[in-house]
């Protein structure tokens, strides 16, 4: 199955035949022989066609799956999609088996683990004294946010789970025969299992569900796993240098969210709702913590008979509740047993909820997480005093850590809300309190002089006895369950508050005034609880963040509430918006030099910067590798701390595996201290090299906007050519596919729009307008041209990471499969006007991209991205063949249920085949 492969992908190839086998065995099984033979003659007839390019083949397929029954239609799809999840595994698998191999063997650390970075900073001079600077102010925070097009159900993944553990368990155990084959009995048991449990959600999502469903990653990785991380970077520094021996690190790596704070087009999300999502996150904090003590009770058995212990330790076994015989002389044991009564009251306090295992007695409830620390850092301290320093380095070293990562409330929200939406709130509230004041009729300078002087005053402008519109009364009512949450769980439950669509000072300015109002800003005191993030998306956005920024620090009354936040700014730059408004080339440049210009702007005002990259799952929304992605940042633009989203099927490709789920952390860890501690490694880009690169955007961006805005006829291309009407059908997330109700492209989400190019496999957003642009450069600079590109892509790492990200584009994208999307548009005039031009670009970019590269095939040099390709591609086009059939039927109006059902089994299953849905 695999040409390319060498012998290092044997077991790989092995865990994908064995798991194809079980799966063709289970459709034999369940569905008869004659089925069985049909979706084995597809896939014959896919592969002949993929590796050989076989005519004869690809008549066969089409002849085959145009002739399907709408039932025999559902059961291809699930047979070659369910393919595609199993092979997804088995990847996974092997890049554990491999990474594991590479320790085992001694090998030297792999690039973008903590390992190699530590080993790369140690090699330089001061490097002892640079990390400890780094870790006092490091901030490293993923940011799960809810994803409109998560196409995977949960019961699907704990079935995918349950598969990946067993063969895991091939892997690390030498099985005797008889364990193998009960190995083999339960790995037919699960593929059954995946193959009977339903793929489809029967209801729409709700932002409660989006919340379980990210909470079940901390389940999966984040509540073990982050500790770990810590626990093993610490032994590392150790390892290093003797002064880092029983150092703690601060902890400067936090996950956060969005989901359950995110109201941007979102009317679902309310105050109601944020105070619901912090009592799930904070229950499955508090009974984490309250399973872990109740297991290191039972760990901690030292008798005083046998050991010495601290007066602090003594004391706290005194305040225990618990007067058993059988522990009177186990003070540590009390100790645990005195935290859990605590911990269990504090559940109880906050939660009303009381533990599955009831407490030894009645104990007064935690305050603050930091008291919980406190009681568990007595406990450590005494052991490591009295010669058991071995034993705090397990459970209770990663629940210690644990406890300071994830508090009680397990991670920050973010809330974020649209400038719009701000505005006309504000508006609102000052029209009430004087109705002489027309907030929306001033310009703004006159606004900016209105806001300063409401946010300056202690007076209150919302008052209780007047009524105000429901969308006021709203926004309102989240604020001020923000500022409960922070009184009620701490101040990092509710720590930021992001406004979509900034474009100037006053939007900043307004939702200061909003947080005045909710508790969360207090003028007398210069103090302001939460962070104010403006997120710049639009092309012109980013190039006005630099001046807006400017403003805003200048500010006096501004100035003095940033001082209450240690000096420190964030500043949101959107990928996605930006991309789908100008274009891929033209939104990584325009990125690029926001990011230069206002590291410059932050160092003048003499502020810290805190970049939060909102970057997509897929190379069309700013995704790709994360590593290179923050390697190839501007220098002076990390400085130590970063913020990033990650996305629907991201979290679950990147987290949902344990040990995936830590290398990624370790892969953002790594990342940003190299960039904040080795930026100097890579010289500055030439100035020949900036210039170049500004021709280039601009060709790119006039293309880009010319196809997609300026042609006429193109929303109706795109609306038809591909599935974004039938995603709206799609119970696959809470938010609404478009912000406003239209088709227009501007007022489209930047998700469903990459989302949709990926299902007919143009992937469009990613590579579209480079060749054009390249090709006018090169006209523009017959002599020189080329090899100035050349030497942009060996020289210069954010040149060769757009490159790079590109090329993984192109290589999953298929022209031959988009040309049958584009017969379901309906008018062959309109059809016949756009496609061609599509296709001339995308056979244009391809080839400009390998002469940049001097490669002759895409991916020459990601053998891992092109095996991944060989093994799943085949079973992606009869995917795409039968959803182009099953659309041009529904589109026709054939009610059949299973039609609509098998186009959205298809897309689920395509997106799974790419790993990859926007």
């Amino acid at each position: 199955m695999n040409d390319i492969a060498d012998d290092k992908d044997q077991s790989l190839r092995e865990d994908i035949r064995r798991l194809g086998r079980i799966l063709g065995d289970t459709v034999r099984q369940q569905h008869g022989e004659e089925m069985f033979s049909l979706i084995e003659t597809v896939r014959q007839n896919s592969i002949r066609f993929r590796r050989d390019a076989d005519h004869d083949a690809r008549a066969a397929l089409e002849n085959t799956l145009d002739t399907l029954t709408n039932d025999q239609t559902t059961h291809l799809i699930r047979a070659f999609s369910y393919f595609s999840h199993l092979v997804n595994l088995a990847e996974d698998q092997h890049h554990i088996r491999r990474t594991r191999a590479h320790l085992i063997a001694g090998s030297l650390p792999r690039r973008g683990s903590l390992a190699h970075t530590i080993e790369t900073l140690f090699a330089e001079k001061e490097a002892t004294t640079n990390l400890r600077s780094f870790f006092e102010t490091a901030q490293v925070t993923p940011v799960l946010t809810a994803h409109p097009t998560e196409v995977q159900r949960k019961s699907i993944l704990n079935c995918q789970m349950v598969i990946t553990r067993l063969l895991d368990e091939r892997d690390r155990m030498q099985l005797t025969p008889e364990e193998s084959r009960a190995n083999e009995e339960a790995l037919q048991r699960a593929v059954l299992t995946l193959w009977q449990t339903r793929m489809l959600r029967m209801s729409k999502l709700s932002v409660l569900d989006e919340v379980e469903n990210g909470l079940s990653f901390y389940d999966y990785t984040f509540l073990r796993e982050l500790p770990h991380l810590y626990a093993g970077l610490e032994d590392l520094l150790a390892s290093k240098d003797a002064s880092f021996v029983d150092t703690e690190l601060p902890s400067f790596m936090r996950m956060g969210s969005w989901i359950g704070g995110d109201r941007d087009g979102n009317p679902f999300v309310t105050a109601t709702v944020l105070e619901k999502t912090l009592v799930m996150q904070a229950t499955r904090a508090l009974k984490f913590y309250l399973d872990e003590l109740h297991t290191l009770g039972s760990q901690l058995s030292m008798a005083t008979l046998l050991v010495k212990v601290s007066p602090e330790l003594v004391a706290l076994a005194e305040r225990s509740p618990d007067h058993s015989p059988h522990r009177a002389d186990e003070p540590y044991r009390l100790a645990v047993s005195g935290i859990y009564a605590r911990l269990a009251m504090t559940l109880k306090n906050l939660l009303g909820l009381d533990p599955v295992i009831p407490a030894c007695g009645i104990a007064p409830a935690y305050a603050t997480a930091e008291e919980l620390v406190a009681d568990l850092d007595i406990i450590h301290h005494s052991l490591q005093m009295n010669g058991s320093e071995g034993i705090t380095r397990g459970r209770l070293r990663h629940l210690r850590r644990a406890v300071r990562v994830f508090g009680f409330y397990l991670a920050p929200i973010d809330l974020r809300q649209n400038s719009d939406v701000h505005e006309r709130v504000v508006a609102e509230l000052l029209r009430a309190a004087n109705p002489d004041v027309d907030y929306l009729s001033l310009n703004e300078d006159q606004r900016i002089e209105v806001l300063i002087g409401e946010i300056s005053s202690a007076r209150p402008l919302a008052s209780p006895y007047l009524t105000y519109s429901e969308e006021t009364q709203s926004e309102l009512a989240i604020y001020r369950a923000a500022c409960t949450a922070q009184q009620r769980y701490g101040k990092g439950a509710v720590p930021n508050c992001i406004i979509s669509k900034t474009d100037g000072v006053s939007d900043m300015l307004e939702l200061a005034l909003l947080l005045k109002e909710s508790g969360l800003l207090h003028p007398a005191e210069g103090r302001l609880d939460v962070n104010i993030i403006p997120l710049f998306e639009t092309i012109g956005d980013l190039q006005n963040s630099a001046p807006a920024m400017d403003r805003l620090l200048a500010i006096p009354a501004y100035a003095r509430l940033l001082s209450s936040r240690n000096n420190a700014q964030e500043v949101m730059l959107g990928y996605s918006d930006s991309n789908k408004d100008g274009g891929f080339l033209t939104s990584g440049w325009e990125l690029y030099k926001a990011e230069i210009d206002l590291v410059e702007i932050f160092a003048k005002h003499g502020v810290r910067l805190r970049l939060f990259h909102g970057r997509g799952g897929s190379v069309g929304r700013g995704g790709g590798p994360s590593y290179q992605a923050i390697l190839a940042q501007p220098a002076g633009a990390v400085q130590g701390q970063i913020r990033l989203t990650e996305q629907g099927e991201v979290i679950t490709a990147k987290y949902a595996n344990p040990e995936v789920g830590r290398r990624n952390l370790e892969v953002l860890a790594a990342a940003t201290m190299e960039a904040s501690m080795l930026s100097h490694t890579e010289p500055a880009p030439k100035p020949e090299f900036l210039k170049a690169m500004e021709e280039l955007s601009n060709h790119a961006f006039r293309a880009y906007r010319n196809m997609v805005y300026e042609t006429e006829g193109f929303e109706q291309y795109f609306w038809e050519s591909t599935v974004i009407s039938e995603i709206a059908g799609l119970n696959i997330g809470s938010r609404p596919a478009s912000r406003k109700k239209s088709t227009a492209i501007e007022d489209l989400r930047a998700i469903p729009w990459v989302f949709s190019w990926s299902q007919c496999r143009l992937m469009l957003p990613g590579w579209f307008g480079f060749g054009s642009a390249v090709q006018r450069f090169l006209d523009d600079h017959p002599s020189d041209g080329l090899a100035t590109l050349r030497a942009m892509f060996k020289q210069w790492s954010f040149f060769s990471t757009v490159l790079s990200n590109m090329e993984m584009v192109l290589a999953k994208s298929d022209i031959g499969i988009a040309s049958r999307y584009a017969q379901l548009v309906k008018d062959e005039e309109l059809r016949n006007r756009i496609f061609p031009r599509i296709e001339a670009e995308h056979t244009l970019t391809i080839s400009v991209l390998k002469q940049i590269s001097g490669r002759e095939d895409l991916l020459s040099d990601n053998p891992l991205l092109k095996r991944s390709i060989v093994n799943r591609f085949p079973y992606l086009s009869p995917l795409n063949h039968v959803q182009v059939e099953l659309l041009k039927r529904y589109r026709q109006g054939d009610e059949d249920e299973r039609v609509r059902r098998g186009i959205h089994l298809s897309i689920n299953g395509i997106a799974a085949g790419l790993r990859n849905s926007g």
